[in-house]
Protein backbone atom coordinates (compact mmCIF):
# COMPACT_ATOMS: atom_id res chain seq x y z
CA UNK A 1 0.00 0.00 0.00
CA UNK A 2 1.73 3.42 -1.21
CA UNK A 3 1.39 6.71 1.16
CA UNK A 4 -1.63 8.12 -0.72
CA UNK A 5 -3.53 5.04 -0.49
CA UNK A 6 -2.45 5.04 3.27
CA UNK A 7 -3.90 8.60 3.65
CA UNK A 8 -7.05 8.18 1.49
CA UNK A 9 -7.52 5.27 3.99
CA UNK A 10 -7.34 7.83 7.36
CA UNK A 11 -9.81 9.96 5.58
CA UNK A 12 -12.33 7.68 4.73
CA UNK A 13 -15.00 7.47 7.26
CA UNK A 14 -17.50 4.91 8.21
CA UNK A 15 -20.27 5.57 10.47
CA UNK A 16 -23.62 3.87 12.38
CA UNK A 17 -26.48 5.12 14.04
CA UNK A 18 -26.74 4.04 17.61
CA UNK A 19 -29.38 4.18 20.53
CA UNK A 20 -28.46 6.14 23.80
CA UNK A 21 -30.46 7.45 26.26
CA UNK A 22 -30.25 10.88 24.52
CA UNK A 23 -31.74 9.57 21.67
CA UNK A 24 -30.51 7.93 18.24
CA UNK A 25 -26.44 8.93 18.16
CA UNK A 26 -24.92 9.41 14.68
CA UNK A 27 -21.05 7.87 15.24
CA UNK A 28 -17.98 8.14 12.86
CA UNK A 29 -14.51 7.24 12.42
CA UNK A 30 -11.73 7.49 10.04
CA UNK A 31 -8.59 5.34 10.42
CA UNK A 32 -7.43 8.22 12.71
CA UNK A 33 -9.97 8.33 15.32
CA UNK A 34 -13.60 9.04 16.40
CA UNK A 35 -14.27 12.22 14.03
CA UNK A 36 -18.14 13.08 14.70
CA UNK A 37 -20.99 12.53 17.31
CA UNK A 38 -24.26 13.84 15.94
CA UNK A 39 -27.09 14.15 18.20
CA UNK A 40 -30.63 13.75 17.31
CA UNK A 41 -29.47 11.48 14.05
CA UNK A 42 -32.90 10.89 12.79
CA UNK A 43 -32.76 10.34 8.71
CA UNK A 44 -32.84 14.30 7.62
CA UNK A 45 -30.14 15.15 10.48
CA UNK A 46 -28.53 11.81 9.32
CA UNK A 47 -28.46 12.55 5.66
CA UNK A 48 -26.84 16.73 6.58
CA UNK A 49 -24.18 15.33 8.87
CA UNK A 50 -22.57 12.86 6.27
CA UNK A 51 -22.76 14.91 3.77
CA UNK A 52 -21.20 17.78 5.69
CA UNK A 53 -18.29 15.52 6.95
CA UNK A 54 -17.93 14.01 3.48
CA UNK A 55 -17.53 17.23 2.11
CA UNK A 56 -14.80 17.90 5.04
CA UNK A 57 -13.11 14.27 4.41
CA UNK A 58 -12.99 14.45 0.72
CA UNK A 59 -14.59 11.26 0.75
CA UNK A 60 -18.12 9.87 0.76
CA UNK A 61 -18.65 7.93 4.44
CA UNK A 62 -19.76 4.37 4.31
CA UNK A 63 -22.63 2.60 6.85
CA UNK A 64 -20.40 0.21 8.91
CA UNK A 65 -22.45 -0.49 11.89
CA UNK A 66 -20.19 -3.33 12.24
CA UNK A 67 -17.22 -1.76 11.54
CA UNK A 68 -14.01 -2.47 14.23
CA UNK A 69 -13.49 1.21 14.02
CA UNK A 70 -16.65 1.98 15.40
CA UNK A 71 -16.90 -0.92 17.91
CA UNK A 72 -15.24 0.77 20.88
CA UNK A 73 -16.37 4.10 20.51
CA UNK A 74 -20.12 2.09 20.92
CA UNK A 75 -18.77 0.34 24.20
CA UNK A 76 -17.42 3.21 25.48
CA UNK A 77 -20.54 5.29 24.94
CA UNK A 78 -23.02 2.06 26.34
CA UNK A 79 -20.91 2.08 29.69
CA UNK A 80 -20.64 5.87 29.81
CA UNK A 81 -24.78 5.99 29.55
CA UNK A 82 -25.05 2.52 31.95
CA UNK A 83 -23.03 5.04 34.64
CA UNK A 84 -20.02 2.25 34.19
CA UNK A 85 -17.65 5.12 32.22
CA UNK A 86 -16.27 8.05 33.45
CA UNK A 87 -13.88 8.93 30.84
CA UNK A 88 -13.37 7.75 27.59
CA UNK A 89 -10.37 5.93 26.25
CA UNK A 90 -10.62 6.46 22.25
CA UNK A 91 -8.17 7.94 19.34
CA UNK A 92 -9.89 11.22 18.52
CA UNK A 93 -9.71 12.52 14.58
CA UNK A 94 -8.90 16.24 15.09
CA UNK A 95 -9.05 17.33 11.61
CA UNK A 96 -12.56 18.78 11.88
CA UNK A 97 -11.59 21.88 14.13
CA UNK A 98 -8.53 24.04 14.63
CA UNK A 99 -7.46 26.77 15.58
CA UNK A 100 -8.58 28.19 19.27
CA UNK A 101 -11.67 26.13 18.92
CA UNK A 102 -9.27 23.25 18.69
CA UNK A 103 -7.35 24.53 21.49
CA UNK A 104 -10.28 24.85 24.05
CA UNK A 105 -12.11 21.85 23.30
CA UNK A 106 -8.47 19.74 23.96
CA UNK A 107 -8.62 21.61 27.23
CA UNK A 108 -12.25 20.60 27.86
CA UNK A 109 -10.99 17.17 27.19
CA UNK A 110 -8.38 16.61 29.38
CA UNK A 111 -9.14 18.89 31.86
CA UNK A 112 -12.93 18.96 33.22
CA UNK A 113 -13.26 15.44 34.60
CA UNK A 114 -16.50 13.85 34.31
CA UNK A 115 -19.21 15.58 37.03
CA UNK A 116 -18.09 18.86 37.41
CA UNK A 117 -18.32 22.05 35.30
CA UNK A 118 -17.04 24.65 33.93
CA UNK A 119 -17.24 28.25 33.00
CA UNK A 120 -16.81 30.16 29.33
CA UNK A 121 -14.65 32.20 30.61
CA UNK A 122 -12.93 29.70 32.96
CA UNK A 123 -12.40 28.43 29.81
CA UNK A 124 -11.20 31.10 28.30
CA UNK A 125 -8.71 32.18 30.77
CA UNK A 126 -7.45 28.57 31.13
CA UNK A 127 -6.31 28.59 27.29
CA UNK A 128 -4.71 31.56 27.91
CA UNK A 129 -7.27 34.20 26.32
CA UNK A 130 -9.52 35.55 29.46
CA UNK A 131 -11.17 38.02 27.18
CA UNK A 132 -12.58 35.39 25.15
CA UNK A 133 -15.21 33.57 26.71
CA UNK A 134 -18.22 34.11 23.60
CA UNK A 135 -15.59 32.57 21.88
CA UNK A 136 -15.05 29.91 23.46
CA UNK A 137 -19.20 29.28 23.46
CA UNK A 138 -18.81 29.36 19.39
CA UNK A 139 -15.73 26.53 19.89
CA UNK A 140 -18.67 24.37 21.99
CA UNK A 141 -20.76 24.87 19.04
CA UNK A 142 -18.21 23.97 16.84
CA UNK A 143 -17.39 20.56 18.88
CA UNK A 144 -17.45 17.93 16.29
CA UNK A 145 -17.24 15.23 18.98
CA UNK A 146 -20.09 16.15 22.15
CA UNK A 147 -20.15 13.69 24.65
CA UNK A 148 -16.61 12.21 24.20
CA UNK A 149 -15.27 15.69 24.51
CA UNK A 150 -17.74 17.53 27.26
CA UNK A 151 -19.28 20.60 26.14
CA UNK A 152 -21.58 19.81 28.14
CA UNK A 153 -19.57 20.50 31.01
CA UNK A 154 -19.07 24.39 30.05
CA UNK A 155 -21.94 26.51 31.89
CA UNK A 156 -22.74 30.33 32.37
CA UNK A 157 -20.95 31.73 35.21
CA UNK A 158 -23.80 33.05 36.38
CA UNK A 159 -24.83 29.26 37.44
CA UNK A 160 -27.08 29.24 34.29
CA UNK A 161 -26.94 26.12 32.04
CA UNK A 162 -25.91 27.93 29.10
CA UNK A 163 -26.33 26.49 25.29
CA UNK A 164 -25.62 23.25 24.01
CA UNK A 165 -26.15 22.05 20.21
CA UNK A 166 -28.09 18.62 21.44
CA UNK A 167 -30.31 21.02 23.37
CA UNK A 168 -31.12 21.77 26.41
CA UNK A 169 -33.04 19.31 27.63
CA UNK A 170 -30.06 16.99 26.70
CA UNK A 171 -27.54 19.03 28.48
CA UNK A 172 -29.62 18.27 31.69
CA UNK A 173 -29.98 14.88 30.75
CA UNK A 174 -26.04 14.23 30.46
CA UNK A 175 -25.61 16.78 33.65
CA UNK A 176 -27.76 14.85 35.52
CA UNK A 177 -26.07 11.27 34.57
CA UNK A 178 -22.46 12.79 36.05
CA UNK A 179 -24.54 13.91 38.74
CA UNK A 180 -24.02 17.84 38.17
CA UNK A 181 -27.88 18.17 38.38
CA UNK A 182 -30.73 15.81 39.97
CA UNK A 183 -32.28 13.43 37.82
CA UNK A 184 -35.20 14.51 35.87
CA UNK A 185 -38.60 13.60 37.56
CA UNK A 186 -40.11 12.29 33.84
Amino acid sequence: MNEDQRQEDRRQAEWAVVESDIGPLLLATTGTGLVTVGFHATDDVRDRTLDRLGSRLGAEPVRAPRSPLLAEAIRQLAEYFAGERREFALALDWSLISGFNRQVLRELATGVPYGSVVGYGDLARRVGQPRAAQAVGIAMGANPLPVVVPCHRVVESDGGIGGFGGGLETKRQLLALEGVLPQPLF
